[in-house]
């Protein structure tokens, strides 16, 4: 079920699997375990408790990261792109009617963002966003804001390693059960920018 990559378990199992994981847990942060973010864990010590504790799953989301499954001979079943695991959650979110909080990104993106989920997905609980730019040690506002509202998950889109560190900082802290870094992933749904062809997912090419 977990794929040893350096200092870390990769979870190597699909997407459903992951999804009966997940629900394991009373408190997860999903790692979205590309080899930018697993080498900004290896560089800093709050990173790596964070990612190597019993709270957190790490997921293969990069191509280099399958790569490397493979060169040491334990190779994970599928590549789970960070983008698509969020929608994943989404419906599951909408249909549980369980709410949400996006944090990241500029406020223009976040809202874009906001209002093309709720166009999407009708039923959902968005229930706050903030854009990224504050200070990381002076949040208290934001910290009571998402503690107050008590979303179910929060999508964190700031940027590797900011995002991570974020989350780890403030993981104990909120209510949150599921905390994910989704990186560009407020860009793609708000449609600033556009994924890869399918044909390049497929065969690897999109970094």
């Amino acid at each position: 079920m977990k794929t040893r990559i350096f200092q870390y378990e990769i979870f190597n199992d699909t997407i459903e699997e992951l999804f009966k994981n997940i629900n394991n847990f009373e408190k997860v942060h999903i790692v979205s375990g590309n080899p930018q973010v697993l080498f900004s864990g290896l560089q800093n010590n709050l990173l790596l408790e964070n990612f190597t504790s019993k709270n957190s799953i790490i997921i293969p989301d990069g191509i280099g990261t399958v790569i490397c499954s493979k060169i040491v001979r334990q190779p994970v079943k599928e590549k789970i792109a960070g983008v698509e695991l969020m929608e994943r959650i989404v419906k599951k979110c909408e249909k549980e009617n369980q709410g949400i909080y996006l944090l990241g990104s500029t406020q223009e993106t976040v809202n874009m963002c906001n209002i093309n989920l709720r166009t999407k997905y009708c039923k959902l609980n968005i229930l706050g966003s903030h854009d990224g730019y504050f200070e990381m040690d002076n949040c208290e506002e934001l910290l009571k804001e998402i503690e107050k509202v008590s979303p179910q998950v929060l999508f964190v889109a700031m940027g590797c390693p900011r995002q991570e560190v974020f989350i780890a900082k403030y993981m104990d802290r909120l209510p949150c059960k599921v905390f994910m870094g989704v990186g560009g992933s407020f860009d793609i749904i708000a449609g600033n920018v556009k994924r890869a062809p399918k044909w390049m997912i497929n065969i690897g090419m999109e970094w």
